[in-house]
This record gives structure tokens, sequence and C-alpha cells, in this order.
């Protein structure tokens, strides 16, 4: 049998668990939830992972409160994220509630709107205004679709009404 698949002796290949968490941390920022659960899928134990997370919080490594408010930050600057979605992906990233409270408090209603209103009007083209001026149906098939994906990409509903409502009018 070889050294290898000796359930006996355990392989100690590969970084640390410390080594892991810092690369982990040098791709993005991580929420505490998040970190603990990567360092377990790569197989560190309990204890282990414990101990890393103690070691991370002693350096302050980890902090939901920042993590949040920069998620927040990019996600809706860079990919156009709405406060739903935003909330959801924050959940499930293990961040509590209160922090998530916060973070989405941050969201000026304002922006959201004209974020929105950008996203809708990179759709319209001028070949579909001329559609829809000649087609009732097709005009309710846009307004659909523009309200689905403004939804899809997490803007609450009265926003991506109104928002439509607006562009289609205007």
């Amino acid at each position: 049998m070889n050294e290898a698949s000796d359930p006996e002796k355990p392989a100690k290949s590969g970084p640390s668990a410390w080594d892991s968490a810092l690369r982990l941390l040098g791709v993005r920022a991580r929420s505490r939830h998040e970190m603990a659960e990567r360092l377990t899928r790569k197989g560190f134990d309990a204890d282990t992972v414990a101990e890393v997370m103690s070691r991370l919080d002693r350096h302050q490594l980890l902090d939901d409160e920042d993590f949040a408010a920069e998620w927040v930050r990019s996600r809706s600057t860079f990919s156009g994220k709405g406060s739903v979605a935003l909330r959801h992906e924050l959940r499930a990233k293990g961040i509590d509630e209160v922090v998530i409270a916060g973070a989405i408090g941050d969201i000026d209603s304002a922006d959201e709107r004209e974020a929105a209103a950008a996203l809708v009007d990179r759709k319209l083209t001028v070949a579909t205004r001329e559609r829809m001026e000649s087609d009732p149906a097709e005009r309710d098939k846009v307004r659909r679709r523009l309200i689905g994906m403004l939804i899809r990409r997490g803007y609450p509903q009265s926003v991506a009404f109104d928002v439509v409502a607006q562009a289609l009018t205007g």
C-alpha cells in the first residue's frame, strides 16, 4: 500500500489553512461565513478552520460590515444590480440581516432609479421604438421584457414598472 492512499496517515500536501485563507482574501474580500465555508470545502477540519478564523479576526482581515458595504457599492455600480438582488446575494454570503439593512440603506433610491433607466435606454433601440409605434402588441411585448429584465437584475417592481412606463412614453 502506498503512503498517499493510507487512510491512517493524513496527507499534508498543499497550502496550510492560513495560506489558503490569505489566498482567498487576495482574490477579493470575503464574509466570515463565506471564508469558513470555503476553508471547510478545501478539506480543513473544524478546529483548524476555527483557529484560522480567530487569527483572521486578530489581524482584522474579516469584517462583514465593510464587506457588505463594498459588495453593494461594487455590484450596484459595475454590475447594475438592484437592491433586491443585492439583499439576496448578501444573505447567500451569510451576512446578518442588520448588516444587510445598513449596507442596502446606503443605496440612494434616485441613483438606483437612474441606473434602471440607463439599462432600459440601452435596450431600447431605434428599430424597437419604430416597431412599437406601429404595433401595439409589440409595445406590450417590449414593456414586459424590459420590466422582466429589471426585476431579474434585482430592481424593485415599483421601480421597474415606473422606469419602463416613463421610457415608453418619453
